[in-house]
């Protein structure tokens, strides 16, 4: 803005209204700003163009936070005198309320002009050339302000902000300690202290900062918040979480303050109280983009993906150029078995960052679910080259490898399982057992890790570490402690969650065909290597009766938090197809869903035996009484392959990596009869091909 406007001579005030005017400026003095107002108004309508009438009525108008009035009524002042460098600048301050940057500079830039040693000009100056991202020219702008008053506490704690967005963070904490030094008392210096150690990552200091500018300013709600985010960081979540709280008690539309509490509850693996606050934040700030990402990842652990979706979409539409939103995006599209779709998130996100690691290793995931395995492994491949320490990546290599009967790279792969976040291995004194000593006359802990089905496959090496020499020692999840007691060998049986007895090495249970070397040729599949309970079998029996057919199990679901369970189960009624056979059909489920037993419940085909079902051993004992077992990919169907029972298993397109590809059978379960789709999403072709070889087996 320039101020280049010819001067009207106003009217000379008499010595009576010059009287008025300086009573009228020391009401204003006082703070008493509606009678100031009101007596400059009346003087005004005597002395129009009187320039100390119009700038104090203008001033006021600041005062009370009345911008556009205060612009309008300074400006008539200058325009009886151009020549006053205080009320432009006070002008300016009025743009800089409203946030109109650009006319603030104009004006602190005219007051300048006027008067080149203007200190205060100089120190708002830099504040509107931070707001528009001039941060050099901001710190000159201070600069010069400290040359004129090297006392100038408010400049050197505005230098401090416009460096740290430098990122010239040492000078940033020189510039307001200098500050804090000069006003011991100014609690925004210590809140951008506490900033600019909280990005040195001195986070401890960061609090010592945050409390003092409390304690300056009990009602500083930017303190509390940002002094939670440093205990989020500091993994105090409770701590933190209060701090949000108390923020947002002081200042209700706090938007960042509902989003970083949301933060912290999703870190507490609480997604549905994080939700909420997302949602607040939203509500407040429509287009927070992070917020509505966020918000998707937390539907996404709930499981409500099509919302999931939604969030990530939006938050797309508020900022496209962000990788992430499309990489998580293509997760959603991955669950929701839209892996095309999937596939083209993943390439958007990698043209926007060609070096993101994690979207190479989810792009080669959905191309693995497309069954493009060399490109899948080129993705992972590329991953790790960006990111040579990458967990996930090297896990995610190791199940396309097993997958592929490449078992001797697969399982060596398949230990960087513990370096990702969420399966870290447990802590013993005792060293890590993995082929490499000898273990005769040594003691041998087995601990379990992930699914039931898994402990049910890979038990079977308990026996080799044995015939080693070794004592072994098991350690089993409480549903499976009747069934591993018919495990054949000398072992001794733990408890999950009991005290351990001594040993003198330790094997996690997945790590055994590593320790053994396994490869397809030597796999120990030695079947049956567990065994139902004669005694359970006999109860089993008599509550059956008499067969009035070919008796047949059926598992159509596992547990409904398993990460793939979208893929692998099946609703129960797409099997009704087969109910018209003349064959017995029982359920073999512990856990049925809703919609499951609303079906069984219409149908007097399938029995159910779910309230008789307590452990494994008392399945096995059903299943031994079975003639067949069709299930999906499920602990049940592990467990009838150790039992050496019929079993046919219903595979997606892309199966689980155990199960390996283009084959009917399985080098694990000799009895086992692979089903797998051929079209993605196609169960009802899997169970019209069961169909057809039920006729060839009744037929027998």
């Amino acid at each position: 803005m320039r101020h280049k406007i010819k001067n009207k001579k106003p009217v000379a005030p008499t010595p009576q209204q010059q009287e008025l005017i300086h009573s009228a400026m020391l009401l204003h003095q006082s703070g008493k700003l509606a009678e100031a107002a009101a007596q400059y108004n009346s003087l005004l309508t005597v002395l129009p163009n009187n320039a100390i009438l119009l700038t104090g009525l203008g001033t006021i108008a600041l005062q009370q936070g009345r911008f556009e009035d205060a612009i309008r009524i300074l400006g008539k002042s200058l325009k009886v005198d151009c020549n006053q460098p205080n009320v432009i600048n006070n002008q300016g301050v009025a743009f800089k309320q409203l946030k109109r940057w650009r006319e603030a500079l104009a004006c602190y830039d005219s007051a300048i002009a006027l008067k080149p040693d203007y200190t205060m000009a100089y120190c708002n100056r830099g504040a509107a050339c931070f707001e528009l991202k001039r941060l050099d020219e901001a710190v000159a702008s201070y600069d010069r302000a400290i040359a004129l008053n090297p006392n100038y506490a408010d400049a050197y704690s505005n230098r401090g902000v416009a460096l740290k967005d430098l990122n010239r963070l040492d000078d940033a904490l020189a510039s307001l300690d200098k500050a804090i030094a000069l006003n011991p008392d100014l609690a925004v210096a210590n809140y951008n202290r506490g900033n600019v150690l909280a990005a040195l990552n001195r986070l401890e200091e960061a609090l010592v900062s945050y409390d003092r500018a409390i304690v300056l300013n009990p009602g500083y709600a930017e303190a509390y918040s940002n002094r939670a985010n440093v205990l989020k960081d500091l993994s105090r979540l409770d701590e933190a979480l209060a701090g949000y709280d108390t923020a947002i008690a002081l200042h209700p539309g706090y938007a960042a303050a509902y989003y970083n509490r949301g933060n912290v509850l999703f870190q507490l693996k609480r997604p549905d109280e994080a939700l909420v606050s997302y949602d607040k934040a939203i509500a407040l700030d429509v287009i927070h983009a992070e917020a509505h990402y966020n918000r998707g990842n937390a539907l996404f652990e709930l499981k409500r993906l099509e919302e999931a979706l939604a969030g990530f979409d939006r938050a797309i539409v508020i900022n496209p150029g962000c990788a992430e939103y499309h990489s998580n995006r293509g997760l959603a599209l991955k669950h929701l078995n839209r892996p095309e779709e999937a596939l083209a998130s993943y390439d958007r996100a990698v043209a926007i960052n060609q070096d993101f690691a994690e979207a190479y290793s989810n792009r080669g995931g959905t191309l693995k679910d497309l069954n493009r395995l060399d490109e899948a492994l080129a993705n992972y491949d590329r991953a790790l080259a960006l990111q040579p320490d990458f967990a996930v990546a090297y896990w995610n290599k190791a199940l396309l490898k097993l997958l592929t009967g490449d078992y001797a790279e697969g399982w060596r792969l398949y230990e960087w399982r513990w370096r990702r976040a969420e399966s870290p291995a447990r802590k013993f004194a005792q060293p890590l057992w993995l082929g490499e000593q000898p273990l005769a006359g040594k003691s041998l802990l087995i601990h379990p890790e992930q699914g039931l089905g898994d402990y049910l496959q890979f038990i079977r090496y308990a026996a080799l570490a044995g015939q080693l020499g070794a004592k072994v020692i098991l350690e089993a999840p409480a549903p499976l402690m009747g069934i591993v007691s018919s495990l054949e060998g000398d072992f001794t049986l733990v408890e999950a969650g009991q005290a351990l007895p001594d040993f003198d090495y330790h094997c996690p249970l997945m790590s055994l065909p590593l320790a053994f070397n396994s490869v397809l040729e030597t796999i120990p599949a030695q079947i049956p290597y567990l065994y139902a309970d004669q005694a359970k079998r006999q109860l089993w029996r008599q509550r059956l009766g008499e067969k009035s057919g070919l008796r047949v199990g059926l598992v159509c679901s596992g547990a409904a938090e398993h990460q793939n369970d979208s893929n692998r189960s099946v609703a129960m009624e797409r099997f009704a197809g087969l109910l018209d056979l003349p064959v017995e059909f029982h359920c073999l489920q512990k856990e049925i869903r809703a919609e499951d037993a609303a079906f069984m419940a219409g149908n007097s085909k399938i029995q159910n035996h779910q309230p008789l079902l307590h452990d494994f051993s008392d399945t096995a004992a059903l299943l031994a009484e079975m003639d067949l077992l069709i299930s999906v990919d499920t602990g049940v169907a592990h467990l009838a392959g150790a039992l050496g029972q019929k079993v046919w298993i219903l595979l997606p397109y892309m199966p689980d990596y155990r199960w390996l590809l283009d084959r009917a059978d399985s080098p694990w379960y000799p009895t086992v009869t692979l089903y797998r789709q051929s079209v993605i999403g196609d169960w009802d072709g899997v169970i019209s091909e069961i169909a057809g070889h039920f006729e060839k087996l009744m037929a027998c």
